[in-house]
């Protein structure tokens, strides 16, 4: 009998911790029990995750970039990739604002529910008005120069500078580039060394993503608020999940299959894992490392790609950050009365695109970025109170679209500079049993 595949023990675990969060939720100590015993063990598997996201960008960005022949190959590369990105945030935004004025999900609040959520969640709300206030007071070229760090090992000391990271990274290995070849050969092979050291180390750390992911959810399911609050929020959650599930399972295998000849259960079949345990840790920067290994090994982009598009991605590309943040300014506007203009819409479209661009790859960073989103149109940023509850699981879904994006775009890009060699498609049996 064949080991069952990674996607399905990382499903199995989900479930089980679902399952074990709410059984254990029924009991006086049950949720006590969950946080001191259970959630623990997810919290070290996503930090062994973060832990291994800067030592694999360094190491296989360093190696993509210096096996580029010449700077005009990556200067190819860059541009196709940034537009693709920018291409499908913008789209994912189109399809948000299309949804929630289709649903309409702020009638449906109660002024009662609406007072409930204010109260509780309020103080989270000014705390992230607060920290919008102070990144809009900063200058215009502000974003610019956060992207060059003035030391290297002070940026690498945090996943949330993952940008400048990667910018001295592509300076490097330009550096190897322009260098002769007998002088960047030893280092380059130093960095061929280490990026298989630390894929191998991702082997050994998904051993325990089943573990990891039933951790998180039954954590997840003890800490969640009063089924009340999310009844009362279901239109807008319906609104915003309508929407992801049209990127997921409509738009982005559909580009893949079109352009890439990829058929949709390949594609979903390679990108699972991933998608599961980006799920399961609402953090693409954690999930980056099992994304590259997806998308190399089961999806045929070639390293060099994989190695630039996907870190990038992950920093900078965050379609199901930037659709949720479009519905919500308008769920918030609908639901304090107010009527979201055509004009306001256009902001909200340019907003929310350069807004979920310095969302940093960590779980509720969206939520930040939705402050801003929602000064741009005149609306209380205490509003975001409202949606407070129901933002922990929708940012699970929204990281989903956010990697399955990055997946896409490597392809694409592979495909476009014939670097791509899809796998060859299998048969029915042999998928059951892999």
């Amino acid at each position: 009998m064949k080991k069952l595949a990674l996607h399905w023990q990382i499903l199995i675990g989900m479930v089980a911790g679902v399952l074990a969060g709410y059984i254990l939720s029924e009991f006086a100590w049950g949720k006590d029990f969950v946080l001191a015993w259970i959630k623990p063990w997810g919290t070290i598997f996503i930090n062994l995750l973060k832990l291994i996201a800067i030592p694999l960008i360094v190491a296989s960005l360093i190696k993509g970039v210096s096996d580029l022949d010449d700077i005009r190959q990556l200067s190819r590369l860059g541009t196709r990739t940034l537009g693709l990105y920018i291409l499908t945030t913008l789209l994912a935004v189109v399809i948000g604002l299309v949804i929630v004025n289709i649903i309409n999900p702020g009638s449906f609040i109660k002024e009662s529910t609406r007072t409930e959520l204010m109260n509780s969640f309020g103080a989270n709300a000014d705390q992230n008005v607060s920290k919008a206030g102070e990144s809009q007071g900063r200058g215009p070229l502000s974003a610019l120069v956060d992207i060059v760090p003035d030391n290297i090992i002070g940026a690498a000391s945090s996943n949330g500078n993952m940008l400048q990271v990667i910018f001295f990274v592509v300076f490097f290995g330009i550096g190897l580039i322009l260098i002769q070849p007998e002088k960047s050969d030893p280092v380059k092979r130093f960095f061929d060394g280490v990026n298989e050291v630390v894929l191998k180390m991702i082997d050994l750390i998904m051993l325990a993503a089943p573990f990891g992911v039933f951790s998180l959810l039954a954590a997840l399911v003890v800490e969640s608020p009063s089924p009340d609050v999310f009844q009362a929020l279901g239109a807008y959650a319906l609104t915003v999940v309508l929407g992801l599930g049209l990127l997921v399972f409509g738009f982005y295998p559909t580009l893949v299959r079109i352009f890439a000849g990829i058929s949709y259960g390949d594609f979903f079949r390679g990108i699972a894992p991933a998608q599961l345990l980006a799920f399961s840790t609402s953090s693409s920067a954690a999930t980056l490392p099992v994304t590259m290994e997806r998308v190399e090994e089961h999806m045929g982009v070639e390293k060099e790609v994989a190695s630039f598009v996907c870190p990038v991605g992950a920093t900078i590309n965050m379609d199901g950050t930037s659709l949720y943040q479009a519905v919500a300014a308008v769920f918030i506007s609908q639901a304090f009365g107010d009527d979201v203009t055509l004009g306001e819409q256009l902001t909200i479209v340019l907003t929310a695109t350069l807004a979920s661009i310095g969302s940093a790859a960590v779980p509720g960073a969206g939520i930040l970025m939705l402050v801003i989103v929602l000064e741009s149109i005149g609306v209380n940023p205490a509003g975001i109170a409202l949606i407070f509850a129901i933002d922990r699981p929708l940012d699970m879904c929204r990281t989903v679209v956010n990697i399955t994006s990055d997946a896409t775009v490597a392809i694409l890009v592979g495909k476009s500079l014939g670097k791509l060699n899809p796998p060859k498609p299998k048969n029915w049996d042999d998928h059951l049993h892999e």
